[in-house]
């Protein structure tokens, strides 16, 4: 059958599928990837969150590796047709959504990742700020600007740090592979100072990982540790929901389905809880060391004395996060934004959009108590993500059988047209995934009361809910509604 040519409404550099010739990635390459990736401060946050509201360390630790082992299934299930066809997340999506209706799951990605690469980028200014502070005493004492919640000097350091990955978008994506090269060990010496810092101060391990759970029997939580676990555990699957969908923006350059696999399996599980016991350990050590748990290493850091450890700590930090912030947070939804219009919008333009709506979307309000950053923020985006997933490995794996025809993936009026670029059957699925979670979520958020116990379980359990039943509904949808498979 001859070829036809990409339209080019579909199609630009950013989109195209990579040539075999380019796949150089090796299993280790991936392994690098996701250790430099989980090796962060919000992986820290994580498990020191979970301890906060009454885990002890070691059903922290465990939560988070469970919910890592589930998200890895999907995570290399959808990295399969990346690495087949060497073509990113936005056009994988066109197979299942339609070559108009990708848009939709491509850009709820989108904001996701616009919230995270604000998180980010607060993380870095707020580290910036304290460490001025301390040294500038004033610059700790001013008023929240009204609106904002936060000080004039706060939003100052946010907008430098945010402005400095800008400057790195500006640049091009080449920029960031020094500082992924130094990133993972930079901040896992980190870590592991600070580990080592609370095993002294805090007497040993013993005293560090004594505190009981506060679901034990006789404790404030007797008997609720299941309806914390479950929402816990959603969390932590909906921490790297985001990457199981767009990992075909990585995968494309593998040179094989066993390479994206064994790096994966390697460097994502590990790594998370060997950071995660991190957090946890020294998350333990401060309620020994202070008569409470504080939960953000910045703060844990601002507490050193010496000036010159302080500044290195910081220095790091700030590097480390810049580093994650641009590999996980940028290079998807750059290619998100530029599948809307490929010949008005690069990468570049995508990176400097997914900046902006990160400012605006106030990240220091998703981040700021355990509660919020787990139930509201994770356990909410992997609703929306959850049927995404569901639907997309259905489509490749039952319908299609892991066929693509990759020149119709760049056709306007070819087999993934659909009914006008759409595809009813995946749109719908879709929507009927997401609506039983959706009480749960605005009871969560304070705009609905009332909401019955059985719709707020549902919503604890948001991620895998919605993924059973968009992969169900768009099966039944599929039989009703059949395709062709081939051109």
């Amino acid at each position: 059958m001859e070829t036809r040519s990409p339209d080019e409404s579909l199609i630009n550099e950013d989109l195209a599928a990579v040539p075999n010739d380019k796949r150089t990635w090796s299993c280790w390459n991936y392994a690098s990837l996701w250790i430099s990736m989980a090796a962060c401060i919000p992986t820290y946050m994580l498990a020191s969150s979970l301890i906060e509201k009454g885990m002890n360390w070691w059903q922290a630790v465990l939560t988070i590796f469970l919910g890592n082992l589930v998200v890895l299934v999907p995570m290399i299930l959808n990295a399969h047709a990346g690495t087949r066809y060497g073509i990113p997340f936005p056009v994988y999506c066109r197979a299942a959504f339609g070559t108009l209706g990708a848009n939709v799951p491509a850009l709820l990605r989108a904001l996701v990742a616009c919230g995270w690469f604000g998180i980010q980028s607060w993380i870095g200014g707020e580290a910036i700020h304290k460490i001025l502070s301390i040294f500038i005493p004033a610059l700790a004492e001013g008023s929240p600007i009204a609106g904002l919640g936060i000080s004039f000097t706060q939003l100052l350091c946010f907008l430098f740090f945010w402005g400095i990955n800008m400057w790195v978008i500006h640049r091009g994506i080449h920029t960031i592979r020094v500082l992924l090269s130094i990133k993972a060990p930079l901040l896992l010496v980190l870590g592991l100072a600070l580990l080592g810092w609370a095993y002294q101060t805090a007497g040993g391990f013993g005293p560090m990982l004594a505190k009981p759970s506060a679901f034990d029997a006789g404790q404030p939580k007797d008997g609720q540790f299941l309806s914390f676990f479950l929402p816990a555990l959603t969390g932590m699957v909906g921490f790297w929901a985001t990457l199981s969908l767009n990992i075909p923006d990585f995968s494309r350059y593998a040179r094989s389905q066993k390479d994206q696999m064994l790096g994966q399996a390697i460097g994502l599980p590990p790594t998370m809880a060997l950071y995660s016991f991190i957090g946890v350990a020294v998350t333990s050590a401060t309620a020994v060391i202070y008569g409470k748990t504080i939960w953000d290493p910045v703060d844990v850091l601002t507490r050193f004395k010496n000036p010159l450890v302080l500044v290195i700590a910081m220095i790091a930090l700030c590097i480390a996060t810049l580093a994650t912030n641009i590999a996980a947070n940028v290079v998807s939804p750059a290619n998100d934004f530029a599948n809307l219009a490929p010949k008005k919008i690069s990468f570049r333009i995508g990176g400097f959009i997914t900046g902006i709506i990160g400012v605006l979307m106030m990240p220091w309000k998703l981040i700021a108590d355990p509660s919020g950053y787990i139930f509201t923020w994770l356990v909410g985006y992997s609703a929306l993500l959850g049927p995404i997933a569901g639907i997309m490995i259905a489509d490749y794996f039952v319908v299609r059988k892991r066929h693509l025809d990759l020149n119709e993936l760049y056709r306007v009026d070819g087999i993934y047209r659909y009914s006008g670029g759409f595809s009813i059957a995946a749109l719908l699925a879709f929507g009927l995934a997401v609506l039983p979670n959706l009480p749960g979520f605005l009871a969560q958020i304070g705009v609905l009361k009332g909401v019955p116990g059985f719709l707020l379980s549902l919503y604890d359990q948001a991620w895998f809910v919605g993924f059973g039943l968009a992969f169900v509904l768009y099966l039944v949808f599929r039989k009703l509604a059949p395709v062709p498979i081939h051109s």
